[in-house]
């Protein structure tokens, strides 16, 4: 039966007071039995929790009675078991490390393209100007090598911050063409579109939700395998199951 909830959400924007706000967290996800990890940096906060529905729930609702967590919206899915030993929450200096501290997604985010539309210009090949598509996986090689989009960029890189330097590398392959970055659940391909933008390149996107998201919504058009997930549940299949379980 599956009856354990698993959320995971992230937003950017500013939290001066992460380290005030640990402690809070922290306490209330305890008390509830939760477990998983919640990271928060002045940047913002990710997080990936998972227990009995009735007690998520009422974590989210928490989180929610902070104005700047109010619009926070986790994706979900469900388990027969809890895939996390313990519950973490830690102050670090980036919710997703870039080591491009400049990069700040909460000053204005690049733009979103839904799970549809994705799918829609995969379905055709081209956007709705018709400038081809390519799809850009931001994760790392051993993620990819779980599934990914069908001929999707994969530049191998073993951690998010060798982003930079394979962006430099590689930039010529994206020139002319409409990039729309993706990763698990949207914070690296979030920060990864900002960094490109900013490089020069016109016609750059992040899939809104990430893969997870993407799997909610199209029941996994155009995707080959599954999604790593960073629990003992390892992978996830379009229908947002563990083939495992």
């Amino acid at each position: 039966m599956n009856d354990i909830l698993n959320i995971s959400a992230y937003k950017f924007v500013p939290l001066p007071d992460a380290q005030v706000l640990r402690e809070r967290l922290h306490q209330r996800a305890s008390d509830l039995g939760l477990k998983g990890t919640v990271l928060l940096a002045e940047e913002g906060i990710n997080l990936f929790l998972a227990g009995p529905e009735p007690a998520v729930r009422a974590f989210v609702a928490a989180l929610h009675q902070d104005p700047r967590l109010a619009d926070l919206v986790p994706k979900e899915s469900w388990s027969a078991r809890q895939p996390f030993r313990k519950m973490l929450v830690k102050v670090k200096r980036e919710i997703i490390r870039m080591n491009h501290p400049t990069i700040r997604p909460a000053q204005g985010r690049a733009p979103a393209v839904p799970a549809a539309t994705v799918r829609r210009w995969l379905d055709q090949g081209h956007d709705d100007n018709g400038r081809p598509v390519v799809t850009l996986d931001t994760r790392n090689a051993f993620e990819v090598d779980h599934g990914s989009f069908e001929g999707a960029i994969d530049w191998r890189i073993h951690k998010f911050s060798d982003f930079p330097q394979a962006l430099q590398d590689h930039r010529a392959e994206l020139e002319g063409k409409t990039v729309v970055s993706f990763c698990t659940g949207g914070i690296r391909c979030e920060k990864a579109a900002i960094f490109m933008q900013e490089s020069g390149l016109a016609h750059v996107y992040q899939l809104e939700g990430g893969i997870l998201k993407y799997f909610e919504e199209t029941g996994g058009a155009h995707f080959r395998g599954e999604c790593f997930v960073f629990d003992e549940r390892e992978a996830l299949g379009a229908d947002l199951r563990a083939r495992r379980e």
